[in-house]
């Protein structure tokens, strides 16, 4: 019957006679866009309508990555219900099922989702998920392909741009990045995405100070913000300092005071701080900036030490090994490893493809941490590139520290002309940096080049321009 249909705010028909459901649905949509801390209103849906396959099938997605037991019921209670639903619902309830099935099929999950997008291109929350699900199969461009089969039908949409300027991120392609994420800031200078995004294209740049302004002035939007991405913008903040050589103390102050602080919360999401927490503490230890951070260190490495934040996410995982392993938790280290081992082992064949970089980098990660530099050289190989490890779950500038650590082993084991040769393209991709330089300054000297005094002078003049600029 007509009065049993409802349009959601994207117009699309949704079968409930619940006006307050669809009111909830509504507000879901707006979290997920947003990175907001209130997703769980989706189970408010089910208050005031709990057969409605919709809401069911957004909680079951929303429980299988907060409360993964409760996930099965809502899946069956959409699926119960199937024959009732519109079309609309049917395919979004077919993507998710696609998403959360154990084992999943991402080629089939993708599918499913363009599909899903081309006959209901205004669901800007089915774009979020699948772009995310491209993030985590490593492949922006898939994610961009995704954004302009829909762009024409929502020129002027919050959050549409934001979504467009971060597989161009990903791509390298910074200039229509930038563009996007400008776009998407004047639609809605409270865009956490947008602003994320801008923040990437300035680091890029080396314009550290721009970055680090523009994020604090936009941190009064950020206090109903996931824990990930609370602490994630942060992590951006304190990265911002950290290449742009300022004192240590800045990169601290951002640890203790708006990374580990949302520890604090009834409502974090301890993973999501942890994931952010690592990614900082590993690229200050890269830097041997680590006395200050030492008992930082160990104080989070015994937390990892219990379980439930293992097998989250490989990039998490990856972080936690490097972590047990350096500060001599050697059992657990072990644990964790063979887990991830395990994992891989039962993955399709196609799965194992898009992994074998990521497992090699856990081994390589772990022997690291372990002081095993020639070990983790060897499984790393002459040619790594941590871009080719997206699949972990990780953007360029995540990715970035592991190819960091990849120098320091190339010099600790004394391959000065592979990393003089890694180094050089990348100080010519980003010649404002100046660790690349310093890096550069120690593989010459090691290799007796005369290029090593201006490596030295180059890093020296960008310290002293920074360091006046912090002042």
């Amino acid at each position: 019957m007509e009065e049993d249909v409802k349009v959601d705010k994207w117009g699309y028909q949704v079968k409930t006679s619940s006006d307050a459901c669809i009111s909830a649905i509504n507000s879901y949509y707006e979290q997920v866009l947003s990175y907001g801390r209130k997703r769980s209103v989706i189970l408010e849906a089910l208050i005031h309508d709990e057969a409605c396959v919709l809401a069911n099938i957004l909680a079951a997605h929303f429980h299988a990555s907060s409360n993964p037991s409760r996930a099965p019921f809502h899946l069956q209670a959409a699926s119960s219900r199937l024959d009732q639903a519109t079309v609309y619902e049917r395919a979004v309830f077919n993507s998710i099922k696609s998403l959360i099935s154990g084992n999943r099929d991402d080629d089939l999950a993708f599918e499913l989702h363009f599909k899903l997008l081309k006959d209901f291109p205004r669901d800007l929350a089915s774009l979020k998920r699948a772009q995310v699900l491209c993030f985590y199969i490593g492949r922006p461009d898939l994610s961009l392909d995704l954004v302009q089969q829909v762009l024409s039908k929502n020129q002027q949409e919050n959050y549409m741009y934001g979504m467009l300027a971060f597989p161009l991120l990903e791509l390298g392609r910074m200039t229509d990045a930038e563009k996007a994420a400008r776009k998407a800031f004047q639609i809605n200078k409270h865009d956490i995405w947008a602003q994320h995004n801008l923040c990437h294209v300035l680091h890029f740049e080396c314009c550290f100070r721009e970055a680090v302004e523009f994020m604090v002035e936009c941190s009064s939007t950020w206090s109903l913000a996931s824990s990930f991405m609370y602490t994630h913008n942060w992590w951006h903040v304190a990265l911002c300092y950290l290449e742009g050589h300022s004192p240590i103390r800045k990169v601290l102050e951002i640890y203790d005071h708006c990374i580990w602080k949302e520890l604090d919360r009834d409502d974090a999401i301890v993973g999501e701080v942890y994931l952010n927490a690592l990614g900082l503490l590993l690229r200050v230890s890269v830097r041997g900036e680590m006395s200050l951070f030492e008992e930082r260190l160990k104080i989070l490495a015994d937390r990892l030490t219990d379980q439930c934040t293992w097998y989250l996410e490989w990039h998490l995982d990856l972080l936690t090994l490097w972590a047990l392993a350096t500060t001599g938790r050697r059992g657990k280290a072990d644990d964790l490893l063979e887990g991830l081992k395990s994992r891989y082992s039962k993955m399709v064949e196609k799965k194992q493809q898009r992994m074998k970089g990521g497992v090699l980098l856990a081994e390589a990660l772990y022997e690291y941490g372990n002081g095993n530099y020639m070990k983790a050289v060897e499984l790393l190989g002459p040619v790594f590139d941590a871009n080719d490890c997206k699949a972990i779950g990780a953007s360029d500038e995540q990715l970035d520290v592991f190819n960091e650590v990849w120098y320091i082993l190339l010099l600790e084991t004394g391959h000065a002309t592979e990393a003089i040769e890694v180094l050089e393209r990348s100080a010519k991709k980003r010649e404002g940096i100046p660790f690349l330089w310093r890096l550069l300054e120690r593989a010459y000297s090691m290799s007796g080049r005369s290029e090593a005094t201006s490596a030295g002078e180059k890093a020296t003049a960008l310290e002293t321009v920074y360091g006046r600029c912090w002042m």
